[in-house]
């Protein structure tokens, strides 16, 4: 079982890394997206976001207050598709790409919820380096 569940965190970890990283390499390109969505869209804000979201798939993945890092993540996914993937404003082009979007980071949102919940609320959670930060 610990095998499966630090799998699964590796798996979740991986697209938030991913687009941290992203957000860093091409912070004019993610702040035009963002722009074009009429969402926060400086710099500094994509700068900021893609440092938080890389640090918040680290931590989940290492479990390094995994509790906090995987509620970090999950306040971040339903902002993003709040604030950006908001589909219900579309034109009929944008509109299945849009709510394909603003779905996963809701179901995204939902798992950092109950990675959030397990570690806080003491199950075990696999290999981890550090140890919960809250504790339900």
């Amino acid at each position: 079982m610990e095998a499966l569940v630090l799998i699964g965190r590796i798996l979740f970890s991986l697209i938030f890394i991913g687009a941290g990283i992203g957000h860093l390499a091409d912070a004019e390109g993610s702040a035009g997206y963002a722009e074009s969505r009429d969402a926060p869209s400086s710099g500094i804000v994509i700068r900021l976001s893609g440092v938080l979201i890389a640090a918040g798939g680290l931590g989940v993945m290492f479990g390094v207050w995994m509790d906090l890092a995987a509620l970090g993540l999950a306040v971040y996914c339903l902002l993003t598709a709040l604030l950006v993937h908001h589909f219900w404003t579309d034109e009929a082009s944008d509109l299945q790409l849009e709510m394909s979007m603003f779905m996963k980071n809701v179901s995204m949102a939902g798992a950092g919820l109950i990675i959030f919940a397990l570690s806080a609320g003491g199950v075990d959670m696999g290999w981890q380096l550090g140890s919960p930060l809250f504790e339900l």
